[in-house]
């Protein structure tokens, strides 16, 4: 057991390289990987599963002891991102169906990545979680119809079966995951310390299927989406970051509103894209998965290190107090 948790913890701390190295062998060896595709919404499923085994009913308290945070954060990830997607799409004047992935990408709710990001930043780590899993609750609805809004002028948009297929691949793994930690939560502790390793690789599967079926494509065009995911990441995290200081929120709350816009649920991107509208549509939300991982730690590095008064150290120190109240 000691193995498998030092062994979850490496591929968590390399989980980039990981990404990458199967991303590479991937698309100059396609047939490595193609096995997956099939089967990419059940490994987003696990890894959502995983996520609703971490929560806690206290958790979604949270929620409603901090419904201004909450609200703001949520409103900005539903908006930054996907208006960012919209304008990326049409000033590149990319192909209906990379059109169609990347404001997939911008419409997804926040990402489970950007919760450890948060945290390595010194952030508010019980705002991130909070965003994560309201966004989450709230994607069934507020994605497909963003999408169906902003995707429509590219392509045809399955409003009712895209909800369907979240509630599927997000809320009902979720949902079971909470569950059986309420009833069993002694059992469910034991086992979390390997569910990064579950989820690690089960990303960098998802990511290999997708570069697999789809890798003559991004031969064709991979240096043009690598440069629209790239500023769509990196706005993401500076509009994120501006309209948290103009709202005159402190530091620890900033680095997470920032975090959290900037990461997207790429897997949910992906897997989505692939069933409702085949492999090239799925290649951003591939890319995305490669890229915010580099930059999520990247930007934690310098955030954890920059812009702290006292002011923010106390909040960051209450902040950690509320994520962790176990410990002292």
């Amino acid at each position: 057991m000691k193995f498998l948790e030092k062994l979850s913890r490496f591929i968590s701390t390399y989980m980039a390289v990981f990404v990458i190295l199967v991303a590479a062998i991937a698309l100059f060896q396609p047939w490595t990987f193609k096995w997956v595709a099939p089967h990419i919404a059940l490994m987003l499923g696990i890894v959502m599963f995983g996520m609703g085994m971490t929560l806690r009913v206290q958790d979604f308290k949270m929620v409603l002891q901090r419904p201004k945070d909450v609200a703001v954060g949520a409103i900005a990830q539903f908006t930054i991102m996907p208006g960012l997607a919209w304008i990326l799409a049409t000033a590149f004047d990319l192909p209906a169906d990379l059109a169609a992935g990347v404001i997939f990408v911008g419409t997804c709710p926040g990402g489970t990545s950007s919760n450890v990001m948060t945290y390595l930043a010194r952030g508010d780590v019980a705002l991130s979680v909070s965003m994560t899993m309201t966004t989450t609750i709230l994607a069934p609805i507020v994605t497909p119809l963003l999408t169906w809004w902003l995707a429509g002028a590219w392509v045809d948009i399955p409003l009712s079966a895209m909800m369907v297929s979240i509630v599927q691949v997000v809320i009902v793994p979720i949902a079971a995951g909470l569950l059986l930690n309420s009833f069993f939560g002694a059992q469910v502790q034991k086992a979390v310390k390997l569910l990064p390793l579950v989820s690690v690789i089960a990303i960098v599967l998802i990511v290999g299927g997708v570069v697999s079926v789809s890798s003559a494509r991004i031969m064709e065009t991979g240096l043009l989406i690598m440069a629209v995911v790239m500023c769509h990441n990196l706005f993401g995290y500076a509009l994120g970051f501006v309209l948290a200081q103009s709202l005159g929120m402190n530091m620890a709350k900033t680095k997470a509103i920032s975090i959290e816009v900037g990461m997207q649920n790429s897997g949910l991107a992906t897997s989505l894209a692939l069933l409702h509208f085949g492999a090239a549509a799925a290649i951003p939300g591939a890319i995305f998965s490669v890229w915010h991982n580099i930059s999520g730690s990247i930007a934690a590095n310098i955030l954890s290190h920059r812009m702290r008064n006292k002011h923010d150290l106390a909040a960051e120190n209450e902040a950690e107090a509320q994520a962790n109240p176990g410990v002292r």
